[in-house]
């Protein structure tokens, strides 16, 4: 009775913790993807910005302004969007966000006209990757401890891709064509795709519940 009992208790553990397992692993990789598609649009933008606002008459000194600042705001703002997630617990609507103002940025720059407004769209695509990035690394440090080891080298990959495929593409883009607008405009696609993905996996992905027992109370509150 007694072992027949123990195997009886065992079996819906081992089952739950292979549920938080699959779970996780569902959530890096859907994460990956996203990361791809984000990639995939964001650096293909930046592989042509300076050009793009040399064109549209800013000089060396505006170009350099521009991108220096706009990494100094994409990296000075983790230091509020960070503790904002921590603080509220709200850390899928926080990343969701950061991603719906990185991917809207980029392809408005198609419709820009003068290198100012484009500066300040080149900034903001900054800021939203400011605000998505900490509560995002966050949720796959804890899918990682679900998983064992591989949540960030995956993620790295599907990102690295991206980041890869992106700037090839504009290459080939413009090469043809000679338009940094229409360039831009086609990086509408991945960034739809990855607001597509958003929209269709986030209530599945909140739905975690069996794996955020191990997050602190304070990140509990953003799986609700």
């Amino acid at each position: 009775m007694t072992a027949g009992s123990g195997m009886t208790k065992g079996g819906p553990v081992a089952d739950a913790a292979n549920t938080a397992r699959k779970n996780a692993l569902q959530f890096v990789l859907t994460v990956g993807v996203l990361s791809f598609f984000a990639d995939f649009t964001y650096e293909g933008s930046r592989s042509m910005v300076g050009p793009y606002l040399a064109l549209l008459g800013a000089g060396a000194a505006g170009i350099s302004i521009v991108t220096g600042f706009g990494e100094f705001v994409g990296y000075g703002l983790r230091l509020f969007s960070g503790p904002l997630a921590d603080k509220t617990g709200k850390f899928w609507p926080i990343t969701i966000a950061g991603y719906v103002v990185q991917m809207s940025s980029v392809p408005v720059l198609a419709l820009t006209r003068s290198w100012k407004i484009a500066a300040l769209f080149v900034v903001l695509e900054r800021v939203g990757k400011a605000i998505r990035n900490p509560p995002r690394d966050v949720m796959l440090s804890h899918a990682g401890k679900q998983i064992g080891r591989g949540a960030f080298g995956v993620h790295e990959a599907f990102d690295q891709l991206g980041a890869l495929i992106g700037p090839l593409l504009v290459a080939f883009i413009i090469a043809g064509h000679g338009s940094y607008q229409f360039a831009f405009g086609l990086l509408l696609i991945p960034g739809l795709a990855c607001i597509g993905i958003f929209s269709s996996h986030v209530g599945g992905i909140q739905s975690l519940k069996t794996w955020r027992s191990t997050f602190p109370p304070s990140t509990q509150r953003g799986f609700r």
